[in-house]
């Protein structure tokens, strides 16, 4: 292995951790918005909600140490296989893929819970007059 396999993860780690990001903003101001909410009526869907976002923050952060991690595997194994340890070099980074595979993995469980949280919006709006 040379120092460009685990180089070239470089640019998609970046992007995932971007994207990890955005999902996490935009959760955050989903729950601003709901915390600013009239919630006459609502108060059902408020609670089931709550559930919801507790569930996808956790799982957010998981999917981001989880990217970050890779990331350092990443940069260790280049560093091992910069300084002629190749076969450490080979380890950490497969440990840098498997970390990745795991930040993925969650990813799309939250995707999952992300879905099932719009279709109880939608509930609520459908039983509204």
């Amino acid at each position: 292995m040379t120092l460009t396999t685990p180089a070239l993860l470089f640019p998609a780690i970046s992007l995932l951790l971007l994207a990890y990001t955005n999902r996490f903003l935009v959760l955050a101001q989903l729950i601003r918005e709901l915390n600013q909410r009239d919630n006459s009526g609502l108060e059902l869907v408020v609670k089931r909600q709550i559930t919801t976002l507790r569930k996808r923050l956790h799982l957010i952060r998981a999917m981001q140490s989880a990217g970050v991690m890779s990331f350092l595997l990443c940069t260790l194994a280049m560093f091992l296989i910069f300084v002629e340890m190749p076969l450490l070099g080979s380890i950490f980074f497969g440990c840098s893929l498997a970390s990745l595979t795991i930040s993925l993995v969650l990813s799309l469980f939250e995707v999952h819970i992300s879905t099932r949280a719009i279709e109880i919006e939608l509930e609520s709006m459908a039983a509204q007059p």
